[in-house]
């Protein structure tokens, strides 16, 4: 429970104002159902309780099926291949939603001539996301009409080669809610559970807002030392490649506030945690860099300067493609038509949440003030990256690129910035000034536009481009180079 008091901190526009302590009703850009759920925590003494384990979502799987006797079609086989096709999909999934802590309904027998029977299934199960297999070149009708009335369900029809019907693909992959993976790659549909989860999950989603707030230097004053607060600074003065400013105590301090945002985060119940800007963690000194960088690595969102809609671009990264990143203000190289963002938070392990990589880093100070400690992350170059945001009820932007310089090309001094700087030579866009309005953006290492997109048919998310031309949401993509071709993946 938290308890309302007059804000003294004279910061400009001060999130813990009454006026600002609300949901984010993200309705234009997330839709109404799945609103990010903000909570400021106001500490009046004690922690509030662990909530219980959220089991996770219930998807329905439906199999449009041909007959075994259908002559020569696809997919081809006798009764025996068949049955086989349909214990390997069972299998993938099974396996798949196993992974991901998602529970599957699969209706053992196929769909019949009008979906019917599995329509009165699902009116019985209720379930959160549905996927229709769509492995009989003659589906059109069977699963017209499940999507006809399946009534808001989010749904994926998955299509494979051979069952690929041109002729319904279009209607069916303009349809609102609705995404339409045509792909050989079975292993895809891993990432369509994927895609329900984070549905569901971002219906759910909750962040502990703007830390730090009342009774944040108590909690801070309960994380005493331990073996495990010594054993994460070893790590960091072990593993970065200098140390410049900081003294060992600071970075001891850094990471005790990592370990008080961690405990709050976890006996609270949230996905993450947002912090003030231009504002020391606690009386005492210190600063969040450290912290963020590290629960960014752990898989938790972890905005600076209180920035919703990166902390939103976090979670779905981090769920979707198990990837951290970076939040960076935005500065245009216009010489070269570079977009460069730098700040002090980057992950380090840029190239997935479950691999071994980490980027290498120094520790430095907060800009040049003698305090605090900041990470000086250094982003692989060469390699492809995407930027996105999402601007405040306008929706998300996405645009992809080429990481062409990182930390150790723009030395502090005589560069300014913050401590990591990260530019990229990004897709289709002729002037990098255009890519540079905002606060910030965030950035991952790996081209996730198109499966973004996938996911944002899905949800009925308004996307654009880095330029703020808006992306058509369908399979049906046009590309400048190929004209209005039909793209299906």
């Amino acid at each position: 429970m938290s308890t309302h008091h007059k804000c003294t901190c004279n910061y400009l526009n001060c999130p813990t104002d009454p006026g600002r302590r609300r949901f984010l009703a993200t309705a234009g850009a997330v839709g109404a159902a799945s609103a990010l759920q903000l909570h400021v925590l106001e500490f009046a003494s004690s922690l509030f309780a662990a909530e219980p384990k959220r089991e996770g979502p219930l998807v329905s799987v439906g199999f449009a099926l041909r007959p075994s006797d259908a002559g020569m079609t696809w997919p081809s086989g006798d009764t025996k291949m068949l049955e086989q096709i349909r214990a390997h999909y069972d299998k993938l999934l099974l396996d798949a939603a196993n992974e991901l802590g998602v529970r599957l309904d699969i209706m053992p027998e196929p769909l019949n001539e009008d979906g019917t029977n599995y329509l009165e299934r699902v009116d019985k199960t209720s379930p959160d996301g549905q996927i229709i297999m769509a492995l009989n070149l003659n589906w059109e009708g069977r699963v017209s009409a499940v999507l006809e009335n399946r009534g808001t369900i989010p749904t994926v029809v998955y299509s494979n080669l051979g069952t690929h019907n041109i002729r319904w693909m279009k209607s069916t992959a303009e349809l609102p809610g609705v995404y339409l993976g045509a792909t050989p790659d079975v292993a895809w549909l891993k990432y369509a559970l994927k895609m329900h989860k984070t549905l569901w999950r971002q219906k759910r989603m909750s962040i502990l807002e703007h830390l730090p707030n009342k009774g944040y230097d108590n909690e801070f004053e309960k994380t005493a030392e331990s073996d495990e607060m010594r054993a994460v600074l070893d790590f960091y003065t072990d593993n970065a490649e200098k140390i410049v400013e900081p003294p060992e105590e600071s970075i001891l301090k850094a990471v005790r506030h990592y370990m008080t945002i961690r405990r709050l985060i976890r006996e609270g119940g949230y996905d993450g945690v947002t912090v003030r800007a231009r504002s020391e963690l606690c009386l005492n000194g210190g600063w969040a860099c450290l912290a963020l960088s590290r629960l960014l690595d752990e898989g938790f969102v972890a905005a600076c300067e209180g920035d919703r809609g990166c902390a939103h671009c976090q979670f779905l990264t981090q769920s979707l493609f198990d990837l951290p990143g970076f939040m960076g203000n935005p500065t245009p190289d216009t010489v070269n038509n570079f977009a460069i963002y730098s700040h002090c938070t980057s992950a380090t392990k840029l190239e997935g949440l479950q691999q071994d990589y980490r980027a290498p880093f120094v520790l430095r100070d907060l800009h040049n003030t003698g305090s605090g400690v900041a990470m000086m992350v250094e982003w692989p170059k060469g390699r492809r990256a995407t930027v996105m945001d999402m601007p405040e009820g306008a929706g998300f932007v996405i645009g992809a690129g080429v990481v062409t310089r990182n930390t150790k090309d723009v030395p502090q001094p005589p560069c300014g910035g913050c401590r990591t700087s990260v530019a990229f030579a990004l897709d289709n866009v002729d002037d990098a000034v255009m890519a540079a309005f905002g606060h910030h953006k965030w950035c991952v290492l790996a081209d996730i536009v198109r499966p973004f997109l996938a996911y944002a048919k899905l949800a009925g998310l308004d996307v654009s481009d880095l330029e703020g031309n808006k992306f058509a949401m369908s399979s049906r993509f046009g590309h400048r180079d190929w004209g209005d071709g039909v793209v299906i993946v």
